[in-house]
């Protein structure tokens, strides 16, 4: 599962609110609610979050392993 978790962690850091990268950097409200709920989003979407926020990916994301057992 892809967990968007370090998205909000880095947006602190950086002092960026989900307003302004709705306002100021055309970042759709309905990708935010997207990544909120851990949801797909394309790897676009991603490439525009790290440059905006001058980042690396897993500032952005992180892959966590599902348990499969019975």
């Amino acid at each position: 599962m892809i967990s968007y978790e370090p998205l909000w962690n880095t947006l602190k850091q950086k002092n960026i609110s989900q307003y302004q990268l709705i306002k100021k950097h055309g970042v759709s409200a309905g990708q935010l609610s997207r990544l909120r709920a851990n949801r797909n989003v394309s790897t676009h979407t991603i490439n525009t979050l790290c440059t905006i926020l001058s980042c690396k990916v897993e500032d952005i994301m992180i892959f966590i392993e599902e348990d499969h057992t019975p």
